[in-house]
């Protein structure tokens, strides 16, 4: 089974800077497309960035500029370095990867538990 943690949430005032970690374990045959999504109370889970195992990176309009999505394919790592963060950034970020699995053909997304990210003042 494969298991997706993030780390790197918190409290922290507009203006400033956080940087995410997820971290992919388990019988991985090949680590495709990671991307971090988010969602605040009573909103649906929208995508905030995006790579590629090729390195191809979309980026949601609203943190263009502010965020920098990374990945380690030696440490089936990806990162989220957030900037400028603004209070509309508050919710819970989830790491999610699109895996081979050395038991399947197919690939599977996962999902990892999210966390928690709050800008204020």
């Amino acid at each position: 089974q494969v298991q997706l943690v993030e780390s790197g949430g918190g409290l922290v005032q507009p203006g400033g800077s956080l940087r995410l970690s997820c971290a992919a374990s388990g019988s991985i045959f090949r680590l495709n497309a990671m991307g971090w999504y988010r969602q605040a109370p009573g909103k649906e889970r929208d995508l905030v960035a995006s790579i590629t195992s090729g390195g191809s990176i979309r980026y949601a309009d609203s943190v263009k500029g502010r965020f920098t999505i990374s990945r380690d394919n030696a440490q089936n790592m990806v990162f989220l370095q957030m900037n400028s963060l603004k209070p509309e950034d508050t919710a819970v970020y989830y790491c999610k990867a699109v895996i081979t699995l050395y038991s399947r053909l197919s690939d599977l997304a996962y999902w990892g538990k999210g966390t928690l990210v709050t800008v204020s003042s």
